[in-house]
């Protein structure tokens, strides 16, 4: 006999949820139902334990890069310090046409603007 033979109804408790596929009952911090595997989504005013981070770090410096931006930008420099080798390369192709000292410039100047944790996400190495 099945509860719903029995006119009776499962409660949860407020930690638990409902998978939308298959009616399986989950922590609520569930993001995959173990049964089916489908996603949840997040169900909102709940309170969701936050995932621990890891800090991503580079061996390169913010500083060091934007100083080469700022007066080798128009050669590539910075590109070749990073790690960009392709892009270094079309700056040396094109250094003739002073483009590439111009972004080389603002590129200088964003990377003082930057914060560590967006410079090493973006150049990780």
């Amino acid at each position: 006999m099945t509860y719903r033979e029995e006119g009776e109804r499962p409660t949860l408790s407020p930690n638990k949820k409902h998978c939308y596929a298959c009616a399986n009952i989950l922590d609520i911090r569930a993001e995959l139902c173990p049964k089916c595997g489908v996603r949840q989504p997040v169900i909102p005013g709940t309170a969701m334990v936050p995932m621990p981070t890891t800090a991503i770090t580079t061996t390169r410096s913010k500083t060091s890069a934007a100083l080469l931006a700022l007066f080798l930008g128009g050669l590539g420099v910075h590109k070749f310090y990073l790690g960009q080798t392709g892009l270094g390369i079309l700056y040396l192709v094109f250094f003739w046409s002073f483009i590439p000292a111009i972004v080389g410039f603002v590129e200088g100047i964003l990377y003082l603007a930057m914060s560590d944790a967006e410079f090493a996400q973006r150049y990780p190495g």
